[in-house]
C-alpha cells in the first residue's frame, strides 16, 4: 500500500501557481460561457457550450462562485448571477429536472449564490430545486428514485450519488425552518447507506427495490465495469457523500462509513495516485483514469479534517494535501492554450461488457472535475464555508 503520510505535500507556492491558472483560464471562458453552459465533458479539451440542461450544468456556475471567491473578481460574480437565472427559470418550468440530481445543479449555483449575496431568488429557485427533490421520495423502499417516471419498476432503485444531493435538502431545512426536507434526507441516507455498502467496504452504484413490497431487490451497475466491481467515481461520491452526511446529522454510523469508503478508496489506489475509471484496474493497464474521482475525495478529506479534531483531523488534511500535490502536478491544465477546462484525464462513461454505457468524455476534462478541482483549491486557500 502507498506511503501517504510520506508523500510531499501541496506547498503554499503550489497552491498560489494552481489558484493563478485556474482563474486565468476561467477569467478567458467568460465571454462564451456565461450566457451558456459548459457541456458534461471537453471535446479535445474544448467545452462545447450548451443549454442550460443535463445534472452537470451546476458545477460550472459553482466554479464562477469559488473563482469570485479567490479572487474577488466582479465579473465572476456577474456571470454567476446570471447564471442564476437561468436556473431560476429551469425549476420554474420543469426543464430537464425528472431526476434526483438537484443538489448537483442547485448547490454551487443557487445555494452558492444565497451564501454569498443573500439573493433572495436564488433561494427562491434552490426551494423549488429541494421540493423537486422530496416529491421522488418513495415511501416504499424509503429512498429518493434517481431517475426516471417515478414508480416506474424499471427505473425503481437509487444510486450513490444522490448522496451529494441530500445537502440541498438540510440546507432546504435550515433557511426554511421546515424539517420535512431533513427527514426525508436522512431517510433516504439510512436506506442507502444499508444497501450500498458491500461488506468489504466497496460499493454499490446503484440498487434496486420491489416497487410492490419495497424490499431490497439488487445492486447493480451503471457506469462501472460489472455489477461487482468498485466504480472509481461512485466510490468516491460514497466518501465525500458519507462525511457531508455526517457534518449535517452528527450521525456517528455515517462518520464510520466515511472512513471505510475512504480506506477502501485510498488502498486500491495504483502506485501513481491516479485511479483508473474503476477499481478493477490497476498498474499496468491501458484502461483510462478518473482523475475527478480523486479529486471529489480531496474534498471529502478536507471536509473531514474540518470536522475531527486531534491527529485524526491533521492526518487527513495531511494525506489529501499530499494528494492534490500528485493530482495537480500531473492532470492539471497548465496553460488556456492547452484546454479550457481545469482537470485534464477524466471519464464521464466508459463502456466495458457488462454495463450499458456509451464511451463519453474518456481522457477528457469534465465538468464535476474541474469544479471539485478547484473546491478543493478553495478550501486549502483558507476556511471555507460549503455550498454543500
Amino acid at each position: 500500500m502507498i506511503d501517504f503520510e510520506s508523500l510531499p505535500e501541496f506547498s503554499a507556492s503550489d497552491l498560489s501557481c494552481a489558484v493563478k491558472n485556474a482563474l486565468a483560464v476561467n477569467k478567458s471562458c467568460l465571454s462564451e460561457y456565461t450566457d451558456k453552459f459548459k457541456y458534461s465533458h471537453s471535446e479535445n479539451g474544448i467545452y462545447p457550450a450548451t443549454e442550460n440542461v443535463e445534472w452537470t450544468t451546476g458545477f460550472w456556475t459553482g466554479e464562477l462562485w469559488l473563482s469570485y471567491e479567490l479572487s474577488h473578481d466582479e465579473a465572476f460574480m456577474d456571470a454567476a448571477m446570471k447564471q442564476v437565472d437561468s436556473f431560476y427559470e429551469r425549476i420554474e418550468k420543469k426543464i430537464d429536472v425528472n431526476h434526483h440530481d438537484m443538489g448537483f445543479l442547485y448547490s454551487p449555483s443557487c445555494v452558492a449564490a444565497y451564501k454569498l449575496t443573500g439573493n433572495e431568488k436564488a433561494r427562491k429557485a434552490a426551494l423549488m430545486a429541494a421540493d423537486n427533490l422530496v416529491s421522488r421520495f418513495q415511501e416504499k423502499g424509503s429512498f429518493i428514485q434517481a431517475w426516471g417516471d417515478l414508480g416506474d419498476p424499471r427505473e425503481y432503485r437509487l444510486i450513490i450519488d444522490c448522496l451529494l444531493n441530500l445537502p440541498l435538502l438540510f440546507w432546504a431545512s435550515g433557511t426554511t425552518g421546515d424539517d420535512r426536507y431533513a427527514v426525508i434526507a436522512r431517510k433516504h441516507l439510512s436506506t442507502a447507506l444499508h444497501y450500498v455498502l458491500r461488506p468489504d467496504d466497496s460499493t454499490y452504484h446503484t440498487y434496486y427495490f420491489d416497487k410492490e413490497t419495497g424490499l431490497p431487490v439488487r445492486g447493480v451497475t451503471a457506469q462501472g465495469n460489472r455489477d461487482g466491481s468498485a466504480w472509481a467515481r461512485g466510490q468516491a461520491w460514497g466518501v465525500y457523500g458519507t462525511i457531508l452526511a455526517y457534518r449535517h446529522t452528527g450521525d456517528e454510523y455515517a462518520l464510520s462509513v466515511f472512513h471505510r469508503c475512504l480506506d477502501f478508496f485510498l488502498s486500491h489506489l495504483p502506485d501513481d495516485i491516479i485511479p483508473y475509471w474503476d477499481f478493477d484496474f490497476s498498474n499496468p493497464s491501458s484502461e483510462p483514469r478518473d482523475s475527478s474521482a480523486l479529486a471529489i475525495v480531496i474534498c471529502a478529506m478536507l471536509e473531514a479534517a474540518d470536522l475531527i479534531e486531534g491527529e485524526e483531523g491533521r492526518r487527513l488534511h495531511h494525506i489529501a494535501s499530499s494528494l492534490m500535490k500528485v493530482l495537480s502536478d500531473k492532470c492539471a491544465v497548465r496553460d488556456e492554450k492547452e484546454s479550457n477546462g481545469l482537470l485534464m484525464h477524466g471519464t464521464y462513461a466508459r463502456k466495458s461488457q457488462w454495463n450499458t454505457c456509451r464511451n463519453r468524455g474518456v481522457d477528457e476534462c469534465n465538468i464535476w472535475g474541474d469544479y471539485y478541482y478547484l473546491e478543493a483549491l478553495r478550501r486549502l486557500s483558507g476556511k471555507w464555508d460549503p455550498y454543500w
